[in-house]
C-alpha cells in the first residue's frame, strides 16, 4: 500500500497538516506520520499546493515509483476539515488531549507497473507482482487520539478501520512526535511510528494464497497479526512570507514479523521522501 498523509497539531503551523506518513496501508487522510486535529484558528483556512512524492512501488519492492503530489486542505476555525491528506472530518483537544475522526480512503495494490507521471488513483503496484491479483481500495473511518506530554514530546494512536472492502483488514499506528525545532522562518518535526495489522490486513497486504501461488509462482504464505513496520519520519517546513511554504520530509521504514519474511518482499528497509509547495489563506 501507499505510505500514508496524515496532519495533526503538532507542530501547530500549517506544516503541520501535511506531513507525511510512511508506513504501508497509507490512507490520504493518514499516513508518511500519524497526524491528528489541527490546532483551532482564529478563521478558516485554505491550503493548496502541490509537489512530488518518493515511495516504494509496493510495500516491500526493491524499486521506487516517483509520483504527483496535489494539496488541499481546507480547515474550520469549529474543527471540522475536507483534506486531500487528511479526508473529511472532525477534530479538537480538551486541554492536552487531542482528538479526531474523519472518513478517508485507503489506497489499493495492483499487479502491474503503475504509470508514474500520472495522477491516477493513488494505488500502488509492480510488474514483480503478476499473478497476485489486485487489491482494491477501501474506504476508511480513522478515528485518533493524541496527548501533549510537554511542549518537544507528542504521542498518538490511530486506527484505520475498513468501511469498504473490510477483508482488507485494520491496522493500528502508534507515534511518538517530537516537534524539537521551530523558529519565526522554520520547523522540524521528527516522528516515530509503528504499525500493528490485523491477520486480515497481513494476509492481504504481505500473505500469498494457494490460488495466488500457483498464478505467480510466489511460495504460500500466511501471513498473522502483529507488528509489521517500524518508520522513521522528519518533517521540516521553511516559510518563504506569510503564505508561502517550502515542506520537504525524509524517511525511512523497517518492516517487521511476518511482512519482513514474505515472499513478496524484495526490500525489508525503504527510504521516502517529498517536496512540496504550499499557499495558505
Amino acid at each position: 500500500m501507499r505510505n500514508i498523509e496524515l496532519r495533526h497539531k503538532f507542530p501547530p503551523s500549517r506544516s503541520g497538516r501535511m506531513l507525511k506518513k510512511m508506513v504501508p496501508g497509507a490512507v490520504l487522510a493518514l499516513l508518511a506520520t500519524p497526524i491528528l486535529a489541527a490546532e483551532l484558528k482564529p478563521g478558516n483556512e485554505l491550503t493548496l499546493g502541490g509537489g512530488v512524492d518518493v515511495a516504494p512501488r509496493y510495500s516491500g519492492s526493491d524499486e521506487s515509483r516517483v509520483t504527483t503530489a496535489l494539496v488541499l486542505d481546507y480547515a474550520m476555525a469549529n474543527g471540522f476539515f475536507v483534506s486531500t491528506t487528511r479526508g473529511i472530518g472532525y477534530g479538537n483537544n480538551i486541554g492536552k488531549l487531542n482528538y479526531s475522526t474523519a472518513l478517508s480512503y485507503r489506497t489499493g495494490r495492483k499487479d502491474r507497473n503503475v504509470d508514474s507521471d500520472a495522477i491516477s488513483d493513488g494505488s500502488d503496484g509492480s510488474d514483480d507482482l503478476r499473478g497476485m491479483g489486485d487489491v482494491k481500495g477501501s474506504a476508511l473511518g480513522v478515528p485518533a487520539l493524541g496527548y501533549e506530554v510537554t511542549d518537544w514530546l507528542n504521542v498518538q494512536l490511530q486506527a484505520e478501520v475498513p468501511i469498504s472492502q473490510r477483508s482488507n483488514g485494520e491496522a493500528l499506528h502508534f507515534s511518538i512526535i517530537s516537534p524539537f525545532y521551530k523558529s519565526a522562518k522554520n520547523s522540524v518535526t521528527l516522528a516515530l511510528t509503528g504499525s500493528w495489522g490485523t491477520s486480515k490486513y497481513m494476509q492481504t497486504y504481505y500473505g500469498v494464497s494457494a490460488a495466488q501461488s500457483a498464478a505467480s509462482g510466489f511460495s504460500r504464505y500466511d501471513a498473522g497479526s502483529g507488528i509489521y513496520a517500524w518508520s522513521m519520519n522528519m518533517d521540516w517546513t521553511h516559510k518563504l512570507n506569510e503564505d508561502w511554504s517550502v515542506v520537504a520530509a525524509a524517511g525511512f521504514t523497517q518492516l517487521a514479523g511476518d511482512a519482513r519474511n514474505s515472499p513478496i518482499v524484495q526490500r525489508k528497509a525503504s527510504p521516502t521522501g517529498s517536496l512540496k509547495v504550499t499557499y495558505s489563506f
